[in-house]
């Protein structure tokens, strides 16, 4: 198991590159998380939702993914709330104060779907969450040690030098966990690292004195990780400084974003300057392409958006005839009216789109968790994606998509600049990309998006295999178990 001493340490991307080099030697790996936060989710090819990370490992495994990859997915709704995904389906939403009590219940499912993938694997890479130290929610948890002492798995930890004091994060986790924990953990890696690594080497061996854990690796910090879909708004890039004579691309970043691993794609093209914009940046008047991406919380971010004043710099946007697209909650935003009867978001509610599209939206029903394909109307460019949603949208516009299955998805305006549609991922698929770059007056690069991130995974793996004492790795996960749960 591959803990970190705080949040984004590369926990993610650490069990990603592990399970490519151990899959690469013949090993059947399944990669696992007990508990996952974040609004960034992936279809599964058995008909639910995990986390974006999981189904990346999964990929490096070269597996499908599966809902009990993260038998436990908290969406965040609010600062203190979220929706509580088990085994890639909704059960609910809870408080964070409430969610503490449904812990002990949940490690069931969780010991379960650890025991089904088990079932079918040499070797399983469980990734923890957050950061070991938070003793204070100790007691009820199932995501880090309490995973650990019930599956009586070995804890390897994590710490990030790049964002400084390191030593005090390994070494102080180890002062403020209980001895019991302490015992789980078998080695530390150091990751991240930027320069001559020979300056750090009397730090491990602090490390390993101060704690008595053995030293797996010094990582130096992997240049390509960009490339790769990103597991939280942490790992959103910042504002352009543009002026560089690229198109500008903005997408709107509102507070609950979800799923925008969507433009991950548009990142890796060299002819577009992707942006993603703040609450309190404007939307530039140079922007040829403006996206409003999913949401957890649609009313919510339509409000933040409004707040933003993005509803005024949209409307100059298309008076200009720049090009607008919404995905998801985003097209439900483009939409007239959007209505939660049931309260599904949060208080029952119907209020204004931003009017750009003619369509409505009403929340509720099962939630659709499915990938499709199809084709758009009129030009029959193909695509592959999935959707992910709650809520029915209807009205009488022109269709943007005819999926597979013969129905319509999305909707444009007559002058074919404003657009949205339901389906994620449609931007990763490179005819489409090719497309709407097209539709701005862009000539996409040859990017062959699928091959790309296989091809980084691979050179993942080559860099940990360098660094890290995989062989040893590899036999503390073989060793016989040697605790008793606690």
């Amino acid at each position: 198991m591959i803990q970190g001493t705080g949040s984004d340490v590369g926990k993610s991307l650490l069990v990603a590159a592990l399970a490519r080099a151990f899959t690469r030697r013949g090993l059947r790996v399944r990669p696992f998380k007990p508990q996952n936060m974040s609004n960034n989710a992936a279809v599964t090819a058995d008909g639910g939702e995990i986390g974006r990370a999981q189904a990346l490992q999964a990929r490096a495994a070269r597996v499908a993914p599966s809902v009990h990859m993260n038998p436990v997915l908290l969406k965040p709704q609010s600062d203190i709330g979220s929706q509580v995904v088990v085994q890639g389906r909704v059960v609910g939403n809870a408080r964070a104060r409430e969610y503490q009590g449904m812990k002990q219940k949940l490690l069931g499912a969780v010991l379960e779907s650890f025991e089904r993938l088990a079932g079918e694997a040499d070797l399983i890479l469980v990734e923890g969450a957050g950061s070991a130290s938070e003793v204070n929610l100790r007691a009820a948890d199932i995501a880090n040690m309490g995973f650990a002492r019930a599956a009586d798995v070995p804890v390897v930890l994590v710490g990030d030098i790049d964002r400084g004091g390191v030593i005090a994060s390994l070494v102080g986790t180890q002062a403020v966990i209980d001895p019991a924990d302490n015992a789980m953990i078998v080695g530390f890696i150091v990751n991240r690292f930027r320069g001559d690594p020979t300056l750090f080497y009397d730090g491990m061996k602090m490390i390993a004195q101060r704690t008595g854990w053995q030293s797996l690796g010094l990582v130096p910090f992997f240049d390509d990780a960009h490339r790769l879909p990103a597991e939280d708004a942490l790992g959103l890039p910042g504002r352009s400084i543009g002026g560089d004579g690229r198109p500008r691309i903005v997408v709107l970043a509102y507070p609950r974003i979800a799923n925008f691993d969507d433009f991950d794609p548009l990142r890796l093209e060299k002819n577009v300057d992707l942006v993603f914009l703040r609450p309190g940046e404007s939307i530039p008047g140079d922007a040829a392409l403006v996206i409003l991406p999913g949401s957890k919380t649609t009313i919510a971010d339509l409000a933040a958006l409004r707040d933003a004043g993005w509803d005024i710099d949209l409307k100059a946007h298309v008076r200009r005839g720049g090009h607008v697209l919404g995905i998801c909650g985003g097209y439900q935003m483009l939409g007239r009216r959007i209505s939660d009867p049931d309260g599904i978001e949060g208080p029952a509610s119907s209020v204004e789109g931003l009017g750009l599209l003619e369509v409505d939206t009403v929340l509720g029903g099962d939630k659709v968790l499915v990938e499709i394909s199809g084709e758009t109307v009129p030009e029959a460019v193909p695509f592959k994606g999935y959707e992910m949603h709650i809520g029915q949208t209807t009205g009488t516009p022109r269709p943007l998509l005819r999926l597979a299955n013969g129905k319509h998805d999305g909707a444009i305006n007559d002058s074919g600049t404003v657009a949205g549609c339901y389906i994620h991922g449609l931007l990763s698929d490179d005819r489409q990309r090719q497309h709407w770059l097209q539709k701005i007056g862009v000539k996409g690069s040859p990017l062959d998006y699928e091959a790309d991130v296989d091809t980084t995974l691979d050179r993942l793996a080559d860099h940990i295999e360098k660094y890290l004492d995989c062989d040893r790795l590899l036999a503390l996960a073989r060793e016989p178990k040697f605790r008793t749960s606690g």
